[in-house]
């Protein structure tokens, strides 16, 4: 429990070498910072406006956060962490990835309006610079980076649509328009066999693309609410986290075939968390109204 936390959250990121998490507390406009020895929030980043996407970079000691309301991508570092630099985006900035053998990071905002168009923002996170925007047809919800940052996976929900991005040139390779669904919010990506999950919220279900083609090889019926989702290589097994208060577990085949496992019940509105697979648990964040937010933790069941 976080006693002075109220409210929704969105993503996560980890530092695993000072075993601290960080938690994008949106409801409560801070970025939480715990120490998970104690369980307890070492620091808290007030002062934000809606904290979404969250990208911890071990290298350089650096914690970025994407946030919504502000329009930007904000830039701390030190410890405690001080913010280092705020640089401009747009409406709505979300979901990122970083390719740590580039040190680029991708940032997905904007598509609020026509005023403030949707982009993926190209930044370099050594130099804290926009190389380039690369633009979307709608709000970018969602990416996810293979193995080498030779592609970026993008998920495009308003229009159904996966784009890929090809990480040497920062051009759209391809876009891939889903053929049965739409509500296209989390992404996972299964690097040896190459497949890309998509949870969907129209109907809400799991999608398994071929990474190269965008062909759908499997799919499988999931709880309300699909946001977050994680792919876990050691069991090869995915987890679809679910703002109705469930997280879906499935088996999945080295051809993308989906086999349900069960389901963990959660609480209305937990719908993101964090999969650490060197620990083998998942993290999931509980918001609080009446009572405070809390982050509950789950074990795998990898050994």
């Amino acid at each position: 429990m976080l006693p002075s936390v109220k409210g929704k959250f969105d993503h996560f990121a980890i530092d695993e070498a000072s075993n601290r998490l960080f938690a994008a507390a949106t409801g409560n406009k801070s970025v939480e910072v715990i120490d998970l020895a104690s369980g307890k929030v070492t620091q808290s980043l007030t002062g934000m406006g809606k904290p979404h996407g969250l990208v911890w970079v071990a290298a350089t000691g650096r914690l970025f956060v994407a946030d919504g309301e502000k329009a930007e991508l904000t830039v701390f570092e030190g410890e405690p962490l001080k913010l280092l630099k705020s640089i401009k985006l747009s409406e709505d900035a979300d979901d990122m990835v970083y390719d740590a053998q580039s040190e680029m990071l991708y940032v997905g905002h904007g598509g609020t309006n026509s005023a403030n168009p949707a982009s993926i923002a190209v930044v370099d996170a050594k130099r804290l610079s926009v190389l380039t925007q690369l633009p979307m047809d709608a709000h970018p919800e969602a990416l996810e980076l293979a193995p080498g940052g030779n592609r970026i996976f993008v998920n495009v929900s308003d229009t159904g649509q996966v784009v890929v991005i090809d990480g040497s040139t920062h051009l759209k390779m391809k876009t891939w328009t889903l053929a049965n669904a739409k509500g296209n919010t989390p992404l996972a990506y299964d690097g040896p066999n190459d497949l890309l999950l998509v949870g969907c919220r129209t109907p809400a279900k799991l999608l398994v693309l071929n990474g190269k083609t965008g062909k759908e090889v499997g799919s499988a019926p999931a709880d309300a609410g699909a946001d977050d989702l994680f792919y876990e290589a050691k069991t090869h097994r995915a987890y679809l986290v679910t703002g109705s208060g469930a997280v879906d577990s499935f088996a999945v085949s080295s051809t993308g075939k989906l086999q349900a496992l069960g389901v963990t019940h959660t609480a209305v509105g937990s719908k993101t968390g964090l999969l650490v697979p060197s620990q083998s648990v998942m993290y999931i964040g509980v918001p609080g109204t009446s009572t405070p937010s809390e982050i509950d933790v789950y074990r795998t069941g990898a050994k």
